[in-house]
C-alpha cells in the first residue's frame, strides 16, 4: 500500500513538473468579417506537424516554454499570418487570429491561365517584388534586368536579344511613353516614368509580340495601373529614394483614384565613384490616375505624369589604373586627371492622357484615346582636364606609392556643350475588341504628330604633349565640333487588325494569333506592312506542357536619334530598320521541391535585319552613324525557371545564350607594307610604303553582343521566424565589344570584361496584425512596416562600362577603363496602410 502510494505520488509529481515545463496557446481563427474559419493549419515554424482549427475556428496547441517560437496560421485562399511568442512555464496565451483573403499574385511563378502561357515571349512580372529587390535603380526595369541581363547598375535602360534601348516599346495604360535622349551616363538619370506602387499588371515581351503592339524590333513593356477597391497606400524612405502613394474610391465607388509622389537622390551612390567632386543629383515626379464610371457602359480615364531631373557636377580629380601586358613589358598604367569647370543638366518630361471606354455589350469593347507627351532637355557642360599618364607605383613601402613614376604622356582637354532638345508628341487613337465564338478580334488605328526642336552646340579640344589633335603645324585644331539646329514636324499613321483563334480538335488544343499592322510617316514617306503570326499547341493529356512558335515582320521607323550623324548633321532620308523574326519555345509546369509548383520556359529565336543603322554605345549614350548601311542578325536561346525553393518565397533563374553580328557596307581599310614586306603604318617615320592591300572587315560583333547572360533572384527567410527575410539579386554577363569611334579597322578594337554584380537585402517585419494594436497607437492604420538593409555590389567588383583613350609621347594609344560603383550600403523603411 505504501509502495502504491509512493508510486502515485511520483507519477503526479512527474506530471506536474512536465506540465510546468510546457505552455499552451489557444484562441480562435476568423476571417475579415469575424466569421469562424475551420481547418486552418496551425503549425510551429520549422516543425512538420501541427493541428487544424475546429468548425468553430478554435484551436489549442501545447508548446515548449522558456524559448522563442513562431506559429504559422495558413488556409487556402488566405494570406498566411505569423505570430511570435515567448511563454513561461505553465503560461497560457489566448489570441484571436484574423486571416485576410490572399492578394498574392503568382503569375511570375506558375501561370494558371493558358491564354497567358500561349503568348510567345511573354513574361508576367509581379510588381510587388520591386520594393524587396535589392537594386540601385529600383523600379520595374530592375526586375527586367534579372531576366535579360545588364552591364550598368546606374541606369534603368535594358537591352533585349541584341537590340539597344531605343528598340524597346513601353506603354502605361495603352499610352506610349519615352525617356530623355540627351542622357550620356547612368549617373545623370533620374526616376523611371513607371511607378511600381501603382502597377497592377506588368507584361514583358522579349520578342515575337502581337500586331497590336507598335513598330519596334526588340521588346514590349505593357503596364496597366490598378483600379483600387478600397482606401490604402504606402510610404517608403531610403538613403536613395523616398515615395508616397494613396489609392481609393469615391462617389459611391463610381470614382477610383491613384496618386503618387517620389523623390530620388543618388548622391550617396555617386560619392563613391572614382571621379571625385561635388555631385548634386535630384529627381522627383508626381503621378495621378483617375477613373470615372459614367454609367454601366461608359467610363472615363485620366492619366497624368510630371517628372523632373537635375544633375549638377563639379569634378575635381580622378585616378584611373589599368594593367598592360605585352611581349615587351608589363606595367600598371595610371592616369591622373585634375579638372576645372562644371556640368549642369536638366530633363523634364510630362504626359497627359485621356481615354473613354465604351462597352456596348459583354463581347464588344471600344476605346478612344488622346495624349500629349512633352520632353524638354538641356545639357550644359564646360569641363577641362589636365592629365599625366604613365606607370603607377604600387609598392606600398615606397615613398612614391600610388604616384606616377614613369610618365608616358601628358596633355590637356576641354569638353564644351550647350545642347537643347524639345520633343512634343500628340497622339489620337482608337482600339477595340470583339469576342465571337472561337474568335477574339482586335483592331486599332492611330494618328500621331511629333514636333522636334534640337539645338546642338558642342566641341572638344585635345592637346597631347603640347600639340593639338589632330596636329596641323602652325594651326590649333578642335578634335571635334558640332553646331546645328533642327526643326522637324513628322506625321505618323498606323493601325492593326488581328484575330486570336482558339481551336480544340480531337487530341490537340491549338491557338492561333494572326494579324497585320501598317505604318506610314511623312519623314521618309515609307508605307510599311508587317504581318505577324503566333501559334500554340497543348497536347491532350499533358496539361502542363505548351509548345509555341511565332514568325513576323518587325519594322522600326526612325524617331530622331537615328537621324543624327557623328558630325551633328541630320539625315532625314533615312529608312526604317527592318527585321524578320522567328521564335519557337515551350512552357512547362511541374511539381518540384516539397510539392511546390515550378515553371520552366525556353525559347530559341532568330532575327534577320536589313537597312540597319549602325551605332556605338558609350556608357548609356547611343550614337548612330546616321545611314542605313548595314545588315545584321541575332540568334540565341533563353531558359527560365520560376518557383519557390522554400514555401512562400519566390525565386527565379534566367540563362541566355546569344550571338549578334553586323556587316557594314564598304567597311574596309588599307594595309601598308615596306620593301621588306613588313606591315607598317601609312605615315611610319623612316619607312617607305612599297605596297598596299585592301582588307574587308566583314561581320563584326554588335555593341550589345553578349554570349552568356545569367540572372538570379532568390528569396528566403529564417527557419525559425518567417518575418526575417533575405533577397539576393545576381547578374552575370560575358564580355562585350567596345568600338573605337570613327575607326573601321578597330571597330571591335576593345573588349569590356564580364559584368558580375551581386546585391543582397535583409528585411525584418517590424509591425503587423493591425487588429492587435491599441486605438491610440500612431501606427494603428498600418497593415505592416518592413525595414531593409541592402548591400550593393556585395563582392565589390570593379565593373567596366567604357574606356578613355589616351596617347603617349610616341603617339601610341592606350585604353583606360571607366569603372562603375563599388560596394555600398542602403537602408530602407517601407510601410503599407
Amino acid at each position: 500500500m505504501r509502495f502504491l502510494t509512493a508510486l502515485c505520488f511520483l507519477l503526479v509529481t512527474h506530471a506536474s513538473v512536465a506540465q510546468l515545463k510546457s505552455a499552451t496557446v489557444s484562441g480562435r481563427v476568423v476571417d475579415e468579417n469575424e466569421h469562424p474559419l475551420s481547418n486552418v493549419s496551425v503549425t510551429i515554424l520549422g516543425k512538420n506537424n501541427g493541428i487544424l482549427s475546429s468548425d468553430s475556428g478554435t484551436f489549442l496547441l501545447k508548446v515548449e516554454a522558456g524559448k522563442a517560437f513562431a506559429i504559422i496560421f495558413s488556409h487556402t485562399g488566405y494570406a498566411d499570418i505569423q505570430k511570435n511568442f515567448f511563454l513561461s512555464k505553465g503560461e497560457n496565451e489566448t489570441v484571436t487570429i484574423r486571416l485576410l483573403r490572399s492578394g498574392k499574385t503568382l503569375e511570375a511563378v506558375v501561370v494558371q491561365d493558358d491564354r497567358e502561357r500561349k503568348e510567345t515571349g511573354l513574361v508576367k512580372i509581379n510588381p510587388k517584388n520591386v520594393l524587396t529587390l535589392p537594386s540601385t535603380t529600383g523600379g520595374i526595369e530592375a526586375l527586367i534586368k534579372t531576366l535579360v541581363g545588364s552591364n550598368n547598375e546606374l541606369t534603368s535602360q535594358y537591352n533585349v536579344r541584341g537590340g539597344n534601348y531605343d528598340e524597346n516599346l513601353i506603354y502605361i495604360n495603352d499610352f506610349e511613353i519615352y525617356r530623355p535622349y540627351l542622357v550620356s551616363s547612368g549617373q545623370q538619370e533620374g526616376l523611371s516614368l513607371i511607378n511600381p506602387e501603382l502597377a497592377k499588371n506588368v507584361n514583358f515581351y522579349t520578342g515575337g509580340f502581337q500586331s497590336k503592339y507598335g513598330d519596334k524590333m526588340s521588346s514590349v513593356l505593357d503596364i496597366q495601373y490598378k483600379k483600387p477597391v478600397k482606401f490604402g497606400g504606402s510610404v517608403y524612405v531610403s538613403l536613395l529614394e523616398q515615395g508616397l502613394h494613396l489609392e481609393g474610391r469615391a462617389k459611391k465607388n463610381a470614382v477610383t483614384y491613384l496618386f503618387a509622389v517620389r523623390n530620388k537622390s543618388n548622391r550617396n551612390l555617386l560619392s563613391n565613384q572614382p571621379t571625385q567632386g561635388a555631385y548634386i543629383p535630384s529627381a522627383s515626379d508626381v503621378q495621378g490616375y483617375v477613373t470615372y464610371k459614367l454609367n454601366a457602359k461608359w467610363q472615363l480615364e485620366l492619366l497624368g505624369i510630371i517628372s523632373a531631373s537635375r544633375f549638377t557636377f563639379f569634378p575635381e580629380s580622378v585616378k584611373k589604373t589599368a594593367s598592360v601586358f605585352s611581349p615587351f613589358f608589363t606595367a600598371n598604367v595610371g592616369l591622373d586627371i585634375y579638372f576645372e569647370g562644371q556640368e549642369k543638366d536638366s530633363y523634364t518630361s510630362s504626359m497627359a492622357g485621356a481615354s473613354i471606354l465604351n462597352t456596348p455589350s459583354k463581347n464588344l469593347r471600344l476605346k478612344w484615346m488622346l495624349s500629349r507627351f512633352k520632353d524638354k532637355e538641356k545639357e550644359n557642360f564646360d569641363i577641362a582636364g589636365a592629365y599625366l599618364f604613365g606607370e603607377r607605383d604600387f609598392d606600398n613601402s615606397s615613398s612614391t606609392f600610388g604616384q606616377i613614376v614613369n610618365p608616358l604622356g601628358q596633355g590637356y582637354y576641354q569638353n564644351y556643350a550647350r545642347n537643347e532638345l524639345n520633343i512634343e508628341v500628340w497622339n489620337a487613337s482608337h482600339k477595340g475588341s470583339l469576342e465571337k465564338g472561337k474568335h477574339f478580334f482586335q483592331w486599332g488605328t492611330s494618328v500621331e504628330l511629333t514636333k522636334i526642336n534640337d539645338k546642338l552646340r558642342q566641341w572638344e579640344y585635345q592637346d597631347s604633349a603640347g600639340y593639338s589633335l589632330p596636329h596641323v603645324p602652325g594651326n590649333a585644331q578642335l578634335f571635334s565640333s558640332q553646331n546645328s539646329a533642327v526643326d522637324l514636324d513628322v506625321q505618323k499613321y498606323s493601325g492593326y487588325i488581328q484575330d486570336n483563334i482558339h481551336l480544340s480538335k480531337g487530341k490537340n488544343d491549338i491557338s492561333l494569333q494572326a494579324g497585320v499592322r501598317f505604318n506610314y510617316n511623312s519623314l521618309n514617306r515609307e508605307f510599311l506592312v508587317s504581318p505577324r503570326l503566333q501559334a500554340s499547341w497543348k497536347p491532350k493529356g499533358k496539361n502542363d506542357v505548351i509548345f509555341k512558335a511565332a514568325v513576323g515582320v518587325y519594322n522600326q521607323p526612325p524617331f530622331y536619334r537615328e537621324l543624327r550623324r557623328y558630325d551633328g548633321s541630320v539625315n532625314t532620308a533615312i529608312k526604317s530598320q527592318k527585321s524578320l523574326q522567328v521564335v519557337v519555345g515551350m512552357d512547362y509546369n511541374f511539381v518540384g521541391i516539397g510539392g511546390r509548383p515550378f515553371r520552366f520556359t525556353s525559347e530559341a529565336y532568330y532575327k534577320a535585319m536589313t537597312d540597319v543603322v549602325p551605332y556605338d554605345i558609350d556608357n548609356v549614350k547611343i550614337r548612330y552613324l546616321g545611314n542605313n548601311n548595314a545588315r545584321a542578325y541575332t540568334t540565341g536561346a533563353e531558359f527560365r525557371l520560376f518557383g519557390e525553393l522554400v514555401k512562400d518565397a519566390e525565386s527565379w533563374l534566367s540563362v541566355g545564350f546569344m550571338r549578334s553580328r553586323e556587316n557594314l557596307d564598304n567597311d574596309h581599310y588599307f594595309q601598308y607594307k615596306n620593301a621588306a614586306g613588313e606591315i607598317i603604318g601609312p605615315s611610319t617615320p623612316d619607312q617607305v610604303v612599297a605596297d598596299s592591300a585592301q582588307v574587308n572587315v566583314g561581320w563584326l560583333r554588335r555593341p550589345t553582343d553578349r554570349l552568356i547572360t545569367v540572372g538570379l533572384f532568390l528569396e528566403d527567410y529564417l527557419a525559425t521566424n518567417k518575418n526575417f527575410k533575405v533577397h539576393l539579386n545576381m547578374l552575370y554577363g560575358s564580355n562585350m565589344s567596345y568600338n573605337i569611334p570613327g575607326s573601321v579597322r578597330y571597330r571591335n578594337g576593345l573588349i569590356i570584361e564580364p559584368y558580375i554584380r551581386v546585391d543582397m537585402g535583409f528585411s525584418a517585419l517590424l509591425l503587423s496584425e493591425r487588429s492587435t494594436r491599441r486605438s491610440h497607437s500612431p501606427f494603428k492604420g498600418f497593415e505592416n512596416i518592413w525595414l531593409s538593409l541592402e548591400v550593393f555590389n556585395l563582392i565589390n567588383r570593379e565593373n567596366t562600362i567604357s574606356y578613355q583613350l589616351i596617347k603617349d609621347f610616341t603617339n601610341s594609344t592606350y585604353a583606360i577603363p571607366n569603372r562603375l560603383t563599388p560596394r555600398l550600403l542602403n537602408l530602407k523603411l517601407i510601410g503599407r496602410f
